[in-house]
């Protein structure tokens, strides 16, 4: 079939673009009140379909993605991701590994090891949150997956249309009352600061035992700094000879493959000691960290999620649990019978953000010295919730106590004065966190 001869639009309540980590969030979560007209217990019932890209070179390699997970009294606090579902993300089954302590290197050497009970650290791989996904997808009789290449969407009188590339070549189109877009943007919006989170990691196998497996090293700033912005190293142990390595930046710029090997082989070698070890996958990326203002709705009936829709938070680069909260707002909504996209991150959050990420993007801070003296100054659980945008006003200004006063200050009375301008590079991709 052609293009031109395609045919009757697909009909479905909800269209969610995109199988990324957002994509699949909000389709984990719409299955569960997905159903055709007599549904017991869904008011009002609604007909799903999740539109992912088929394989191809539009379809991602497999990522990584994590987030902290409120412990429930009774989980196990093993890293294989079993246990009571503490806050009831239905996740559990898609995590890999988890991790009860964190610890965070200085430049001087000197390692800080914290325990933020009860928040764990946990990882999912994209492949076993796909299996999730498509599991509750396949047993909702409202819900299916179709792969398929969103090319364009467009308003219409009652709702959306969807125009798709099917696997063969040939057209067909979605007609939906809502749709939520989680592709990533192509142009990011202006702001005062554009800096980039960009990364490369290795999953290594070392010849004996290197890792403690209850302990992720969150920050590791033993490594060469960059002369704009800041770097460190990041480590998530699998087993005690098994983890994921990376190298990661803070910077204006991404690095070309070879730099970030040799920075990884560097670090592995010379930093850690792990000594002989086989790098057994790769996974590479960028994410956006700006003070732009991202959209929420793209028309009437069209709303934007994940990194388009703003979730990822600049300062920190971390997206993941804003996506399930905003997955879970989103699922209450229609539940109720209402339509609702609320913003992923508060506005105190996001005015903190953006002082921070100028502060660092004009040197004014030390981005070692200050995450570093973050994790010393402040009880872990507070800190990650204020990295997360779950503190209080109070605490928010506790926290701000314990940072370079004098240069946030002056970033923040210059901020309201500085124009916002496009970014001289395009978006790119998901967060990896």
């Amino acid at each position: 079939m052609s293009r031109r001869s395609a045919a009757a639009p697909q009909v479905s309540d909800v269209v969610v673009l995109g199988g990324g980590a957002a994509g699949l969030s909000l389709a984990h979560r719409l299955a569960e009140i997905a159903g055709p007209p007599d549904s017991p217990g869904v008011s009002p019932p609604l007909t799903l379909t999740l539109v992912e890209a088929p394989d191809g070179p539009l379809r991602p390699p497999e990522r990584t993605w994590c987030h902290w997970h409120r412990d429930h009294p009774g989980d196990d606090g093993g890293t294989d991701g079993t246990g009571t579902d503490g806050d009831g993300d239905g996740l559990d089954e898609a995590v890999v590994a988890s991790w009860s302590r964190l610890r965070v290197h200085g430049a001087d050497g000197r390692a800080l090891t914290v325990d933020p009970a009860p928040l764990r650290y946990r990882m999912i791989r994209s492949t076993g949150f796909e299996s999730l996904v498509r599991a509750r997808l396949a047993g909702s009789p409202g819900a299916r997956l179709l792969r398929a290449t969103a090319d364009t969407v467009r308003e219409a009188a009652d709702g959306a249309v969807v125009h798709c590339t099917a696997p063969d070549g040939g057209a067909l189109s979605l007609r939906a009352r809502l749709v939520f877009d989680s592709r990533p943007p192509r142009v990011l919006p202006p702001a005062r600061t554009h800096l980039l989170q960009h990364f490369r990691g290795w999953f290594v196998r070392t010849g004996v035992p290197r890792f403690d497996p209850a302990v992720a090293d969150l920050m590791d700033f033993r490594v060469p700094q960059p002369r704009h912005g800041l770097a460190f190293g990041y480590v998530l142990p699998l087993a005690a000879d098994r983890a994921l390595v990376e190298y990661t930046e803070f910077s204006r710029a991404p690095l070309a493959t070879e730099a970030y090997e040799a920075a990884l082989d560097h670090y592995c070698r010379d930093v850690l000691g792990l000594g002989a070890l086989t790098v057994e996958a790769a996974e590479q990326g960028v994410i956006p960290m700006t003070d732009g203002r991202f959209a929420r709705r793209a028309g009437r009936s069209v709303f934007r999620i994940g990194t388009a829709g703003g979730a990822t938070r600049p300062a920190t680069g971390y997206t993941f649990a804003a996506v399930q909260r905003q997955s879970r707002a989103v699922a209450a909504a229609l539940r109720a019978g209402r339509t609702s996209v609320p913003p992923p991150h508060g506005r105190r959050a996001l005015a903190m953000d953006a002082v921070l990420l100028r502060a660092l993007d004009t040197g004014r801070v030390d981005g070692p010295a200050f995450f570093t003296d973050l994790f010393r100054r402040v009880p872990a659980e507070r800190l990650l919730r204020f990295l997360d945008g779950g503190t209080s006003l109070w605490e928010e200004f506790g926290v701000g106590l314990r940072t370079p006063v004098g240069p946030m200050l002056r970033t923040a009375l210059e901020l309201p004065f500085l124009p916002r301008r496009p970014p001289s590079a395009p978006s790119t991709g998901e967060s990896h966190r």
